[in-house]
C-alpha cells in the first residue's frame, strides 16, 4: 500500500470514528487509537505534502443537520495545532510570555453583546457555519445576561456540564442504552435543544477563552488583561496560569496535578502568546493559527498481562466486557481492570487471554487499554449470559457491536422487576432504593416478590450492610408494613406484566369485581371486551398468568397483603385511544413514569417502543439521532415536547 492509499484509509476510518462518536453517541475506537491514527495521518501529509479534501485534519466538526436557524462567522474558526511535549511548549515561546489555560471538552460557543445586553450566541459548527442558540444560552447557570459595557462585545468560549452533573442525569435514567456516553456528547445535545427548558434542566456552564471584539477598550496589547476585564464584567473565564520558556514544564505539571479532581471535561492545555499583536503578526496556516498552541496529555501507559475478561450483566440485558488485568500503577494509583465498553472493540483489539497489554488513564482519569501488543484475537465471546445461563447474542447498531442476555426472566434483570414493584404506582415503599435491592438481591435475600414482606427476618444480616443500619432497618420495615393494605390494581401494576401499565390494571381489576382469583384467569376473549384492551394487552396478560411461576408469584404476594378499598373513579379520558412513547428527560415531572401515570389516568397508553401504532414520541431532545426518534420519522409517528403534551391537555 502507497502512502496516498494509506491516507485515503486514515481519512475513511477517521471521520467514521469520528462519526460514531459526535453524532450517534457510540464508540468504535479507544481515544489513544484514534490520537494514534491522526497523528500517523498529519505525518503523511506533511511528508508527502497532500492534505485529502475530507482530512479530519482541516474539516472541522459535520456539517450542520438540525432544524436550528444557521449564521455564518466573519471569518472561519480553525483548531490550534497540538502536541504532547512539554518541549515544544517551551519551544514555542521562545522569548515570548504565554497564557496557558484547561482545553475544555465542550461545545465552543461565540457570543455578542450589545448595549450590555447578550442578543447572540452562535455555536462553532463546521467552524464556518454555526447553529443560532440564544435562547439556550440564555439559560446557562453562570453567563451574564447584562454586563456593564454598553459597547459591541463579542467573545468565544466553552459551554461544559460538568461531570457531577453528568453523573446526576445518568443516575436518573433506567435503561443503560439511554445513558449518555460523555459529558461533551451530552453538553453537545443540550446546548443545540429545540427546547431551551431542557438546557436549563441540565446545568450547563460557560467559561470564556477568547476576547474577539470591545469597541472603544484598552487591553495594553495583553491577553492576560483580556481574561481579567472579561471577569470584571462578570465572566467566568478557563482557569490560566502566565508562564515563559522557563516555568511551562512546570504550569504544565501543576495543570496535570489539578485535573485528578477537576469537575470540568478537559482534553488538554491551551498556550498563547500573551503579546496579541505579535501572535496575530505571524499569521496563520491553512490548518491551523500561529499564536497558539494546544496540548495534549501524554498518557502515562504501563505494559500488564490480560487475565480475563469479565461479562457484566445489567438489568437491561446489556452485557459489559470488562479487562481483568496484572495490577500496574498508573497517575499515582493501582489499575487492574478497564471496560472494554462493547463487542466492536473487543474485536478491534483483537483481545484473547494472555496477550500483553498497554493500558493508560484516558485524561488521566479513566482506566483504558491503549494497544494489545499480542492480537491473539483468541477471546471467546460468550453465548451464555454469565448470570442466569439464558441465550447471548450480538446485536448490532450504528456499527456497535454489543451482547445482550435474550432471557426475559435472567436474575441480573431482578433489579427492575424488584424496582418496579416497589414504586409508588405499585407498593409505594420507602427505603428499596434501586442500589439498596442489588445489596439484597445479591445477598440471596430477595429472590421472588414476596420475599420483600420477609425482609424483616434478617435483621441482623441487613443493618451490617454497607449504607443500611439499625435506623434504615427500622424505617423500612415500617413502610414495609404500611404497604400490606393495599388495592388489587397496584398488585397487578407492580407484577410487571408487559404492556399492562396503572390505568389499564385498574380497568381489568374493575371489570373483574377487584377479584383477584377472576383477575389472575381472565381469558383473551374476556379481555378484549374491555373498552382499551385489544388482542396485543389481552394476549400479553394472559400469557403472563400462564406462567406457573409467575402465578405462583402473585398468589404468594396475595397472601402477604389485605385488600382493602375500591380504586378511585378515573379523570374524565381526554387520552383515550392514544398511544406515547415516552423517552428522555424530562422537565415539568418528576420522572417519566409521574408523566406516564398522568397519561394512563387520562385514558391513553404507554409503551416501550415506537411502532405504528403508536401515536406520540413524547422527546424533548428532538435533534436526537436515537433508535426511538429515527423509528418515529420513519414511520411518521409525531415526535412532540412536553410543552406540546402539556398544551395538548388543555
Amino acid at each position: 500500500m502507497n502512502q496516498k492509499e494509506r491516507m485515503q484509509e486514515l481519512v475513511i476510518t477517521l471521520n467514521r470514528a469520528a462519526k460514531a462518536y459526535y453524532q450517534d453517541g457510540a464508540e468504535i475506537m479507544t481515544n489513544f487509537e484514534y490520537d494514534k491514527l491522526y497523528d500517523e495521518l498529519t505525518a503523511l501529509e506533511k511528508e508527502t505534502g497532500i492534505t485529502l479534501a475530507n482530512s479530519p485534519t482541516v474539516r472541522v466538526g459535520y456539517e450542520v443537520l438540525t432544524e436550528l436557524p444557521k449564521e455564518r462567522h466573519p471569518s472561519p474558526m480553525l483548531s490550534l495545532d497540538k502536541t504532547k511535549e512539554r518541549e515544544q511548549l517551551a519551544e514555542f515561546l521562545g522569548e515570548q510570555r504565554g497564557i496557558l489555560s484547561w482545553k475544555l471538552d465542550g461545545l465552543t460557543v461565540v457570543l455578542t453583546y450589545e448595549n450590555g445586553e447578550l442578543v447572540k450566541a452562535v455555536t462553532r459548527g463546521n467552524g464556518e457555519v454555526g447553529e443560532v442558540v440564544t435562547n439556550n444560552a440564555k439559560t446557562f447557570v453562570n453567563l451574564p445576561l447584562r454586563i456593564a459595557y454598553a459597547g459591541h462585545l463579542v467573545l468565544r468560549g466553552e459551554a461544559v456540564i460538568r461531570y457531577s452533573d453528568f453523573i446526576q442525569i445518568n443516575d436518573g435514567i433506567e435503561e443503560a442504552e439511554g445513558k449518555y456516553k460523555n459529558p461533551r456528547n451530552l453538553c453537545a445535545g443540550t446546548v443545540r435543544q429545540l427546547n431551551n427548558a431542557v438546557t436549563a434542566q441540565r446545568r450547563v456552564h460557560f467559561f470564556a477563552f477568547a476576547l474577539i471584539e470591545a469597541d472603544g477598550v484598552d487591553f495594553e496589547n495583553s491577553i492576560e488583561k483580556q481574561f481579567l476585564w472579561m471577569k470584571s464584567q462578570g465572566f467566568e473565564v478557563v482557569e490560566y496560569r502566565m508562564t515563559d520558556r522557563e516555568t511551562v514544564a512546570a504550569a504544565v505539571d501543576s495543570f496535570a496535578e489539578a485535573i485528578q479532581t477537576f469537575d470540568v471535561p478537559s482534553d488538554g492545555l491551551v498556550l498563547m502568546y500573551d503579546d496579541i499583536a505579535y501572535g496575530l503578526s505571524l499569521g496563520q496556516t491553512a490548518k491551523f493559527p500561529r499564536n497558539g498552541i494546544a496540548f495534549k496529555w501524554q498518557d502515562e501507559t504501563a505494559e500488564t498481562k490480560l487475565l480475563s475478561v469479565e461479562w457484566s450483566p445489567s438489568r437491561t440485558g446489556l452485557i459489559n466486557p470488562v479487562a481483568i488485568f496484572e495490577p500496574v500503577e498508573l497517575e499515582g494509583t493501582t489499575v487492574s481492570r478497564a471496560s472494554v465498553h462493547n463487542i466492536s472493540i473487543v474485536e478491534a483489539l483483537k483481545l484473547g487471554i494472555g496477550d500483553r497489554l498497554l493500558v493508560y488513564k484516558a485524561n488521566m482519569i479513566i482506566p483504558q487499554i491503549a494497544e494489545n501488543l499480542t492480537g491473539s484475537g483468541n477471546l471467546e465471546i460468550p453465548e451464555t449470559c454469565p448470570a442466569c445461563g439464558g441465550p447471548a447474542v450480538i446485536q448490532e447498531e450504528n456499527e456497535t457491536r454489543t451482547l445482550y442476555c435474550t432471557n426475559p426472566e435472567c436474575s441480573a434483570k431482578h433489579v427492575k422487576s424488584f424496582t418496579h414493584l416497589v414504586s409508588r404506582d405499585a407498593l409505594n415503599i420507602d427505603g428499596l432504593s434501586e442500589e439498596t435491592l442489588k445489596k439484597l438481591i445479591a445477598q440471596g435475600l430477595l429472590k421472588e416478590r414476596c420475599d420483600i414482606f420477609h425482609l424483616k427476618e434478617h435483621r441482623e444480616q441487613i443493618v451490617s450492610m454497607e449504607g443500611l443500619g439499625e435506623k434504615s432497618f427500622e424505617n423500612l420495615t415500617a413502610s414495609i408494613e404500611q404497604a400490606r393494605d393495599t388495592v388489587l390494581y397496584r398488585i397487578l401494576y407492580g407484577m410487571g406484566i408487559p404492556n399492562i401499565g396503572l390505568a389499564t390494571a385498574k380497568l381489568i381489576c374493575k371489570q373483574f369485581a377487584e377479584d383477584p382469583e377472576k383477575a389472575a384467569a381472565a381469558t383473551e376473549e374476556e379481555l378484549v371486551q374491555i373498552e382499551g384492551i385489544g388482542d396485543v394487552i389481552a394476549h400479553a396478560y394472559v400469557t403472563f398468568f400462564a406462567n406457573p411461576a409467575h402465578r405462583q408469584q402473585y398468589d404468594h404476594l396475595l397472601e402477604q397483603v389485605t385488600l382493602t378499598g375500591q380504586q378511585e373513579e378515573s379523570a374524565e379520558q381526554k387520552l383515550a385511544g392514544k398511544t406515547f412513547v415516552i423517552t428522555g428527560s424530562v422537565a415539568h415531572f418528576a420522572n417519566r413514569n409521574e408523566m406516564k401515570e398522568l397519561i394512563e389516568n387520562l385514558g391513553g397508553k404507554v409503551t416501550g417502543s415506537v411502532t405504528g401504532k403508536t401515536d406520540y414520541l413524547i422527546n424533548n431532545d428532538a435533534m436526537s439521532n436515537s433508535t426511538k426518534n429515527r423509528k418515529a420519522k420513519e414511520l411518521g409517528v409525531a415526535v412532540i415536547t412536553e410543552e406540546q403534551f402539556l398544551d395538548m391537555l388543555e
